[in-house]
Formats: structure tokens, sequence, C-alpha cells
């Protein structure tokens, strides 16, 4: 049996970090895309809202039309009712008992209404209880958006920030660096000019002294003549 080299342990790691590398790739690609993908969906969201509300309109609006038409059928048996009762009243039973006939289709047909009302009035809470829902829905997924693009664009900017601070090479700290370098000439440049000033003051000092001395204006307290006076001041009498 021929030994292993290594070789396909290595192609194994090398494919293990191919698909690493691709799996991550596909994140990251998804991740640039979440947020234009949120955004599509709120506005999709908003759209249907929009919709929901209109359908939620004229379902009320069918509501009120139906009561109204339910108030007019109640009215209307009301007054065959009255009818009945006065051909009661006027002996005509043949009459009282074809208006009443009425009657009985008037109220079935009033029924009828009443349960057609109760359906548009249970649809439209549904409606209403739904759109209050999907409100609350998109309004979370609003802030939560603007949560996650607030902290994208912060974090965003403190790694520019870092990338420019970051490391000795960076721009930013190779002009700090030349900006100490040339405070430091300047220093040094600054501290030669004030020494070659005090030589240069020194320096015409000592020629005028000497020059004062030659010509006998100024005297050599330094000279032994001026030793010997000061020597003699000290002897007794």
């Amino acid at each position: 049996m021929p030994k292993s080299d290594g070789s396909e342990g290595i192609w194994n790691k090398l494919l293990t970090s191919l698909r690493g590398g691709a799996h991550e790739l596909g994140e990251a690609l998804a991740d640039s895309q979440a947020l234009r993908i949120l955004d599509q969906e709120i506005r999709d969201c908003d759209l249907e809202l929009r919709q929901s509300r209109e359908s939620l309109a004229q379902l009320m609006a069918r509501h009120k039309l139906a009561e109204r038409e339910l108030s007019d059928s109640a009215d209307k048996v009301g007054e065959y009712e009255g009818y009945a009762l006065k051909a009661l009243q006027a002996g005509d039973q043949s009459l009282a008992l074809e208006v009443a006939d009425k009657v009985v289709q008037l109220e079935a047909h009033r029924r009828e209404q009443e349960g057609h009302v109760a359906q548009l009035a249970a649809a439209a809470t549904e409606l209403r209880k739904a759109i209050a829902m999907a409100e609350g829905n998109i309004r979370r997924l609003k802030q939560q958006l603007d949560t996650v693009k607030a902290t994208e664009s912060m974090q965003r900017a403190q790694a520019a920030v870092a990338h420019r601070y970051a490391g000795p090479q960076s721009r930013l700290q190779t002009a700090v660096d030349s900006l100490a370098r040339i405070k430091r000439k300047q220093a040094e440049r600054g501290a030669r000019m004030e020494a070659a000033a005090e030589l240069a003051r020194q320096d015409g000092g000592d020629a005028l002294e000497r020059k004062l001395r030659e010509a006998g204006i100024l005297r050599d307290e330094a000279g032994a003549e001026a030793v010997l006076q000061r020597l003699r001041q000290k002897l007794p009498g």
C-alpha cells in the first residue's frame, strides 16, 4: 500500500478554504442587498396598505348604504302594518290579509338585509384590525431599518477613521510625523541662530574692549600693574 505524501490532505484543506470563502462571499453579497430588499418590501407593504384602506373605505360605504336600506325597509314594514290595521278597523278581512302577506314579504326582505348589514360590519371590523396590525408591523420594520441604516453609516464612518489613523504607514500618521520633524528642525535652526547671535555679540564686545585698552581708555584690571596697585593698598601706613 503506497504511503500518502500529504498532498491529498492539502487539497482537502484548499477545497474547505474555498468553500468557506465562497460562503462568506455569498453572505457578504446577501448582506449588501439586505437594505435594498427591505426598502422594497416596505414600499410594497405601503402600497398594499393603501389598497387595504381603499377597500375598507368602500366596505364602510357599502355598510352605511345597507344600513340606510335596512332603515327604509323597517319604515316600509311599519307603513304596511298600519295599512293592515286600518283594513281590520274597516272590517275588510280580505284586504287586511293581503296587506299582512305584504308585511311578511317585507319582513323577510328586512331580515335578509339585517344579515347583509351584519356581514358588512363584521368584514369592516376584521379589515380594520388587519390594517392596524399591518400598520404596526410596518412602523416597527421602518424603525428597525432606520436603526440598521444609522448603525451601518456610523460603523462605516468609524472604519474609515480607524483606517486613516491605523498603522504607522497611514497617510495621516505620515503627515503628523512630517509635522513633528518640521517643528524639530525649526527649533534646532532657531537655537543655532540664537547661538550665532550670542557669539557675534561676544566677539564684538571683546574686540571693542581690546581697542579701548590699547588706546589707554579702559584700564586692564587683570594686568600686572593693576595687581601691584591692589597689593600696595594692603600695606600698612
